[in-house]
């Protein structure tokens, strides 16, 4: 189905209210990058505007919450009813610059995977090396005033590694090690976690088992998906936000036909 007939048919779907009953006992987790005017061709960025709109659509038709929030109520198994996490991986600085004032703007909450070893450094990943670009970093200073100004901050391992491939020592490195840097850092806890890369290979059973032993309370994936009350804290599906979605009514005809669930 082309683009413009889902932003059509999206567009009836929350106008008319007809998301209330798609959606009800759903909850949905997002997944953004980076947000800035320049775009690449990886489908990692989302423009300004853009980010502005999906933002808009968010406070108007979902019940926005931290994703710490969300944890909690999946914990105890509390209804879920269109509530909906933000959440942005890497650490990019675009992140400190671009979206923080614009979820201020709208009241939004929102956590912020970071990679502990690329912050304040200067690390282009391959994805931007291939790309021939080089997007910076956040500083230590500008994650601490993020989690200062009430967003959460959560960890994305030491240096993105791939969880599906490494393990033992070097796994728990990762993500035990990840979770001091940022507590020691911002001298507070941190138990929400997310794992690079997000499809169902990048990640094996024994360190799921590693990030609930370092004390995380959930680790996300971003295949796409739903989340119900009976969703596993440490199996949390997210939605990433990129170009293959039209615009925030073509996410909105996605999400409530389930349609977001990636390929294996």
């Amino acid at each position: 189905m082309r683009g413009p007939l889902k932003d059509a048919i999206g567009h009836s779907i929350f106008a008319s209210r007809l998301d209330t009953l798609l959606l009800r006992h759903t909850a949905v987790v997002v997944a953004f990058h980076r947000v800035k005017n320049i775009c690449g061709g990886d489908g990692l960025t989302v423009s300004v505007p853009l980010f502005d709109r999906y933002c808009r659509f968010f406070r108007d038709h979902f019940n926005v919450v931290p994703l710490g929030d969300l944890v909690t109520r999946l914990e105890r198994r509390l209804p879920l009813d269109r509530h909906l996490a933000i959440t942005f991986d890497d650490g990019y600085l675009d992140n400190f610059e671009n979206a923080a004032p614009i979820l201020r703007k709208y009241g939004l909450p929102s956590v912020f995977f970071v990679v502990t070893g690329w912050v304040g450094g200067d690390v282009v990943p391959w994805w931007d090396r291939e790309e021939g670009v080089r997007h910076p970093w956040m500083s230590w200073e500008q994650v601490r005033t993020l989690h200062r100004s009430g967003f959460e901050i959560g960890a994305h391992t030491r240096t993105h590694v791939d969880l599906g491939a490494v393990g033992g020592g070097d796994a728990e490195t990762e993500i035990a090690g990840a979770r001091q840097d940022l507590q020691q850092e911002l001298g507070a806890a941190v138990d929400l976690f997310a794992y690079p890369y997000g499809s169902r290979a990048n990640l094996s059973d024994a360190n799921r088992a590693l990030v609930k032993r370092a004390g995380f309370r959930c680790c996300c994936s971003c295949f796409g998906g739903a989340v119900t009350a009976d969703t596993d804290p440490f199996r949390i599906a997210r939605v990433a936000i990129n170009r293959s979605l039209s615009s925030p009514h073509g996410f909105g005809f996605e999400v409530a036909f389930g349609r977001t669930l990636l390929p294996a």
